[in-house]
C-alpha cells in the first residue's frame, strides 16, 4: 500500500488542466499505477485553509522500481507545470499589453494634439514601447510618460493608474490638460516623478497623501485655486517641489511640517500667496540646494539660521517686504552662487562675509534701504557675473579691482552715494553689457579702459560728477543703443567716429562742456531716436544731414552757441516730437516748412533770428516759441499777443504787384464760393432725392476743429459719405474710403449721435464721451508711429474724424486674414514701431498716456507697412505729472490682451498698454490670434506660450510657420522672450516701454551676430 498526497487546493489546477487540453496521459504520471485510481479519498487531515487528500492503493511492483518509476513521474509532472505556467504568464501578459496600449489610444484621442502625429501605429507586441516620449521596463511595462510641450490640450483620461500600475515618470508641462487635478494619478503608487507645470489646471489641488513614491513634485504656473496642499509634508520621499507662479491660492503660512521632508533638495514657493515671517526652522533642512520664496507677502528678518543650509547654492527672497539687517551669517554658505534679496526693506550694511564666497555669481540687492560700503572683498572675486545694488543708500568707493578677475557682464548701481573714481577693470575680461552707475557722486575722469568694451549695450553715467575727456572710443561702440553723459563735467569734442555706433537709439550729453562743431557723421546712426546735446559749448552749423535721422523723435540742441541758420531738412523728420535750438546764435529766417511738424514742441527762442514769423506759429499761440529774437516781425497783426513783434517792413513795388495778384485771385474765389453757397442754399428749398447714402445738403452746417494744415475743403469730405465707399464699421460708428480731388486719400469714421436710429441715451452718451476723448487725445499728440487726425466735424446729425488713411489696413486682418504673409522684418519692423508710439504715449508726454485699447486691429500699416497706433477713444491721460503708475478706474479694453491686474481691480496704468504690448509681440511672432481652440479652454496665446518657451527647443515649436523664421531664429527667440517679460503676471516686473524700445533694437543685433558667425 503507497499513500500520496494531493493538496485540496490542486484540484482546481488539475480540472484547469484537463479543461485547456491537457494531455491526460501526461496527467496520470502523477499515479503509479495504469489506468489511474479514481481520486477516492479515504482521510482528510491538516488545517482548514490547506487540507490535503490522502490516496491509498497497492501495486505489486517491487519498491526500488516503483521508487524509480515514481521519480521519472515526477520529473515528467515538473516540467509540464513549467509548461502550463509560462502559457498562463504569457496570456497574462498579452492581456497587459492589450490594457496599456488601449490606455495610450485613449490618451491620443482625449490630448489632441502632437500625439496622433508623434505615436505610430507600429505593429508587434508593445510597440507602444517605442513610441517618442514612451519608456518601458524589460517587461513591456510603461514606466515614464514625456510629452512635455507637445501643444496638447484636452482633459487627461481617467483610468492611468489602473492600465498603466508601474508607472513611475509622468511629465506634460507646457500643454494645455483641461480641467482641475487629475484625482486619478493618486492611485499610482509607484510614481516618483509628476510635472504638471504649466498645463492651466484650475480648482484646488487634492490631498497629495497616497503618492508615497514621489521624488519630484511640479505644479508651478497654473491656475490653481484654495488652499496650498500642505499634505506634500507627508511625501518625505520628495527631493523637488515647484508651486511657483500660482496666485490663486488662498493666504497661508509655511507650515512646519515641511521641515520633515529631510531628502528636500529644492523648494520654490515663489508668488503662491504665502505671508508671515521666514521661520527659522527652515534652516534645518540641510539638504536644500534651491530655496525661491520671492513674490509673496513676506514680513519680518530674514532667519540667521538660514546660514546653516550649507548644501543652498541658489536663494531668491525678492519682492516681499521683509525688514532688517542681512544676517551676516549667509557668509557660510560656501557653495552659494546666486543671491536675490532685491524689492524689500532691507536696512545695514551688506555683510564683507556674504561678498567673499567663493562662488558667487549673481549679487542682487536693488531697491532697498541698504546703507555702507560694498565690501572691498568682492573686488578680488574671480565668479562675479552680476552685481545689481541700484535704488539704495550706499555709499564710499567701489572696490577698485571691481571685474578686475572676474567675467562681469551687467554692473548695475546707480540712484545710491557712490563717490570717488569709477573701476577701471570692470570690462577687463571683455563681457560687460550693462554699466549703469547713473545719479552717484563719482568724480575724476572717465576710464580710457571703457572704450575698448565693444560688446556694451548700455553705457550710463548721468548725474555725477565727473570731468576730463570722454575717450574717443566711446562714441563708437559698435552695439551699444544708449550712451548717457549727461549732467557732468565732460570736455573735449564729439569725434566723427560716432557714426559707427550703428545701433545706438539714445545719445545724452547734456550739461556738460563739450565743444567744437556737431559732426555731420552722427547722421550715419540711422537707428538714433532721441539726441540731447542740450547745455554745451557747441559751434557752427546745424549739419543739413541730420535729416536723414528718419526716426528722430527728439532733437534738443539748447543753450549752446550753434551759428547757423536752421535747416530746411529739419522739416522731413516726420518722427520729431521734440525740437529745441533756444539759446544758441542761430541767424537766418525760421522755415516755414517746420510748422509742418506743428503741434510738436518747438522752440527756436533767444537767438538771433529774422524775417517774418510764421503764420501757424501765430496761430496756434506759440509765440513764446520765438520770444526773445529782436530782429523777428510780424507781417500783419492777428491778435493782441503778436504785438510783442514789430510789423514787417513794407515789401518792395515788386512784392506788392505779388501781393495784389495773390489778394486778386483771393477775391475771385471767394465770389465763386458765394455762389456756390447760394446754389446749395437755394437746393435746400427743393432737396435732391438721397442717392447712395448722401444725405441732406444740411449736413454743410459742421463746426471743424483742424490738428493740421488741410488740403481738402469739408464739401468734398461730406459729399463723399456714400455707401460705396464704406470699408468698414466700428463700435462707435462706420468708416469711409474716401479720395480726394487731389489723389490723396483720407478715412473718415463717422460716429453715431444722439439722433442716429436705435441708440439708447447711455450708448449714445459713451459715444459722445469717446469722441471727446479721443480728439482731446490726438490733438496734444504727434508721433510717426501714432495715426495722424486731420480733424474733426461735429454737428446735431453725425460727427466725423478724419484720419490719414492706412492702404494696408490694420495689423490683425494682415497677420490673420492676409493672402500674403508678412515676412520677419517686416513683423519686427512693426513691432518696434509699436513700441515707439506707445513709448511716445508714456513718457513723452506732459501728461501721460494709457492707451487702453492696444491690440492688432487698433495697429494700422501704411504702403510701407510702418505701424501707426489708432483708435484712441478709450484712451487716458494720467493727470499727474511724471507719476507713470497713476491709474483709471473705468474698465475697457478687449478680452485677450487685457492685463490680470486690470480685470479684477479696474485700474488701468502704462504697465496694463505694456501687458497688451507684449500680447501684440506673441501674435507678431507665432502668427497666432490671442484665443486659439487648440490653446483648451480658459487659456489664452500668454499661458501657450510660457508653456512652449521654457524648454530649450520649445520655443521653436511656436514660430509661425508661414514664414521662413530660420534665419532669424535666435531674433524671434528673442524677442518671443521680451514679449513673455511685458506680458508678466506682476506688473512691477514688467518693463517700460522706452526699455521695450532698447530691448526690441537689441534683439535686432541677435540677427546680425547670427549672420556674421
Amino acid at each position: 500500500m503507497h499513500t500520496y498526497l494531493l493538496m485540496q487546493t490542486q484540484l482546481p489546477l488539475y480540472h484547469s488542466l484537463l479543461s485547456r487540453g491537457f494531455p491526460p496521459t501526461l496527467l496520470s504520471f502523477i499515479y503509479p499505477l495504469t489506468p489511474p485510481p479514481p481520486l477516492s479519498p479515504i482521510q482528510t487531515k491538516g488545517k482548514k485553509d490547506k487540507q490535503f487528500i490522502i490516496i491509498n492503493y497497492s501495486s505489486s511492483s517491487s519498491s526500488k522500481i516503483f521508487c524509480a518509476m515514481k521519480t521519472l513521474y515526477l520529473l515528467l509532472f515538473f516540467i509540464s507545470f513549467l509548461f502550463f505556467f509560462s502559457s498562463e504568464l504569457s496570456l497574462r501578459a498579452a492581456a497587459v499589453i492589450d490594457t496599456q496600449s488601449g490606455f495610450l489610444s485613449l490618451m491620443k484621442n482625449s490630448l489632441a494634439g502632437q500625439l496622433r502625429t508623434r505615436w505610430d501605429s507600429a505593429a508587434g507586441p508593445a510597440a507602444y514601447c517605442n513610441f517618442s516620449g514612451i519608456s518601458c521596463d524589460a517587461d513591456g511595462n510603461v514606466v515614464v510618460i514625456d510629452v512635455s510641450l507637445w501643444s496638447l490640450a484636452g482633459p487627461f483620461p481617467p483610468g492611468i493608474c489602473t492600465a498603466l500600475p508601474y508607472l513611475r515618470t509622468l511629465r506634460l508641462a507646457g500643454n494645455n490638460v483641461q480641467g482641475g487635478f487629475p484625482h486619478d494619478l493618486l492611485n499610482c503608487s509607484f510614481l516618483e516623478e509628476l510635472d504638471l507645470s504649466s498645463t492651466a489646471l484650475t480648482g484646488p489641488v487634492p490631498d497629495l497623501s497616497p503618492l508615497q513614491s514621489l521624488r519630484r513634485l511640479d505644479l508651478s504656473e497654473n491656475a490653481f485655486s484654495g488652499w496650498f496642499p500642505t499634505s506634500v509634508a507627508n511625501l518625505t520621499n520628495l527631493e523637488f517641489i515647484n508651486f511657483n507662479e500660482i496666485p490663486g491660492f488662498e493666504i497661508w503660512r509655511l507650515p512646519e511640517s515641511i521641515a520633515g521632508l529631510t531628502k528636500l533638495r529644492v523648494l520654490i514657493l515663489s508668488t503662491s500667496s504665502m505671508r508671515g515671517e521666514i521661520p527659522p526652522w527652515l534652516g534645518n533642512m540641510t539638504s536644500l540646494t534651491d530655496l525661491e520664496l520671492s513674490a509673496n507677502f513676506l514680513v519680518g528678518q530674514i532667519p540667521a539660521t538660514l546660514g546653516s543650509l550649507y548644501n543652498l547654492q541658489l536663494l531668491e527672497l525678492y519682492y516681499n517686504q521683509l525688514e532688517g539687517e542681512i544676517p551676516r551669517e549667509l557668509g557660510n554658505l560656501t557653495l552659494l552662487t546666486d543671491i536675490d534679496l532685491s524689492e524689500n526693506r532691507l536696512t545695514g550694511e551688506i555683510p564683507v562675509e556674504l561678498c567673499g564666497l567663493p562662488r558667487l555669481h549673481v549679487l542682487q540687492m536693488y531697491t532697498n534701504r541698504l546703507t555702507g560700503r560694498i565690501p572691498a572683498v568682492l573686488g578680488n572675486s574671480t565668479q562675479l557675473v552680476i552685481l545689481s545694488v541700484y535704488r539704495n543708500l550706499l555709499s564710499g568707493e567701489l572696490p577698485p579691482d571691481l571685474g578686475r578677475y572676474s567675467n562681469l557682464i551687467v554692473v548695475e548701481l546707480s540712484e545710491n552715494l557712490f563717490s570717488g573714481p569709477l573701476p577701471r577693470y570692470s570690462c577687463a575680461a571683455g563681457k560687460l553689457l550693462y554699466f549703469l552707475v547713473l545719479s552717484n557722486l563719482f568724480t575724476g575722469e572717465l576710464p580710457a579702459e571703457y572704450a575698448a568694451c565693444t560688446g556694451l549695450l548700455r553705457f550710463r553715467m548721468s548725474n555725477n560728477r565727473l570731468s576730463g575727456p570722454i575717450p574717443q572710443g566711446i562714441f563708437a561702440l559698435p552695439h551699444a543703443t544708449i550712451i548717457d553723459l549727461s549732467n557732468n563735467s565732460f570736455e573735449g569734442t564729439i569725434p566723427r567716429s560716432v557714426g559707427e555706433a550703428k545701433n545706438l537709439s539714445s545719445l545724452f550729453l547734456s550739461n556738460n562742456q563739450i565743444s567744437g562743431n556737431l559732426p555731420p557723421e552722427i547722421s550715419w546712426d540711422t537707428n538714433l531716436v532721441k539726441i540731447d546735446l542740450s547745455n554745451n559749448l557747441l559751434t557752427g552749423p546745424i549739419p543739413s544731414e541730420f535729416g536723414n535721422l528718419t526716426k528722430l523723435n527728439q532733437l534738443s540742441l539748447q543753450g549752446n552757441k550753434l551759428n547757423s541758420s536752421i535747416p530746411q531738412s529739419l522739416s522731413s523728420l516726420k518722427s520729431l516730437n521734440v525740437l529745441n535750438l533756444s539759446n544758441n546764435l542761430l541767424t537766418g529766417e525760421i522755415p516755414d516748412s517746420l510748422c509742418t511738424l506743428l503741434p510738436n514742441s518747438l522752440d527756436f527762442s533767444n537767438n538771433n533770428l529774422s524775417g517774418p514769423v510764421p503764420l501757424p506759429l501765430i496761430k496756434e499761440g506759440l509765440l513764446d516759441s520765438v520770444a526773445g529774437n529782436p530782429n523777428l516781425c510780424v507781417a500783419f497783426r492777428l491778435n493782441l499777443t503778436d504785438r510783442i513783434f514789430p510789423l514787417c517792413p513794407k515789401p518792395s513795388f515788386r512784392n506788392s504787384l505779388n501781393d495784389i495778384w495773390i489778394i486778386g485771385v483771393c477775391v475771385i474765389l471767394c465770389i465763386l464760393g458765394l455762389l456756390l453757397f447760394l446754389q446749395r442754399w437755394f437746393s435746400r428749398k427743393n432737396p435732391v432725392i438721397e442717392q447712395e447714402g448722401i444725405s441732406s445738403l444740411s449736413s454743410f452746417s459742421y463746426d471743424v476743429t483742424s490738428f493740421h494744415r488741410l488740403s481738402f475743403d469739408q464739401h468734398e469730405i461730406i459729399e463723399a459719405l456714400i455707401d460705396k465707399n464704406i470699408v468698414g464699421h466700428g463700435g462707435s460708428g462706420t468708416v469711409y474710403k474716401i479720395k480726394l480731388s487731389n489723389g490723396e486719400c483720407v478715412a473718415v469714421k463717422k460716429l453715431w449721435t444722439r439722433k442716429t436710429k436705435d441708440r439708447s441715451n447711455s450708448a449714445q452718451l459713451i459715444l459722445d464721451r469717446e469722441l471727446r476723448t479721443e480728439v482731446e487725445t490726438m490733438e496734444s499728440i504727434r508721433h510717426k508711429n501714432i495715426v495722424k487726425l486731420y480733424c474733426c466735424f461735429s454737428s446735431m446729425d453725425s460727427n466725423l474724424l478724419v484720419y490719414e488713411y492706412m492702404p494696408n489696413g490694420n495689423l490683425w486682418d494682415a497677420l490673420h486674414k492676409g493672402c500674403s504673409t508678412l515676412d520677419w522684418p517686416k513683423r519686427h519692423r512693426i513691432a518696434l514701431g509699436i513700441a515707439q508710439g506707445l513709448a511716445y504715449l508714456h513718457h513723452d508726454l506732459l501728461f501721460p498716456i494709457v492707451h487702453r485699447d492696444i491690440k492688432t486691429s487698433n495697429i494700422l500699416l501704411d504702403a510701407e507697412f510702418e505701424p501707426k497706433v489708432a483708435d484712441f477713444g478709450i484712451a487716458k491721460m494720467l493727470q499727474t505729472r511724471g507719476d507713470h503708475d497713476s491709474s483709471t478706474t473705468i474698465i475697457a479694453g478687449t478680452y485677450g490682451y487685457l492685463a490680470p491686474e486690470y480685470a479684477y481691480s479696474s485700474k488701468a496704468t502704462t504697465k496694463c498698454d505694456v501687458y497688451s504690448f507684449g500680447v501684440v509681440l506673441m501674435e507678431l511672432v507665432t502668427g497666432k490670434k490671442p484665443n486659439e481652440p487648440e490653446f483648451g479652454d480658459n487659456r489664452d496665446i500668454t499661458q501657450w506660450v510660457t508653456s512652449k518657451i521654457g524648454a530649450k527647443e520649445g520655443a521653436v515649436e511656436v514660430l509661425d510657420k508661414r514664414i521662413s523664421w530660420s534665419p532669424f531664429k535666435e531674433e524671434m527667440t528673442q524677442v518671443l522672450r521680451i514679449a513673455l517679460r511685458c506680458a508678466c503676471s506682476i506688473p512691477n516686473l514688467r518693463p517700460t516701454m522706452n526699455e521695450v524700445v532698447q530691448l526690441l533694437i537689441e534683439a535686432d543685433r541677435w540677427k546680425s551676430d547670427a549672420n556674421s558667425s
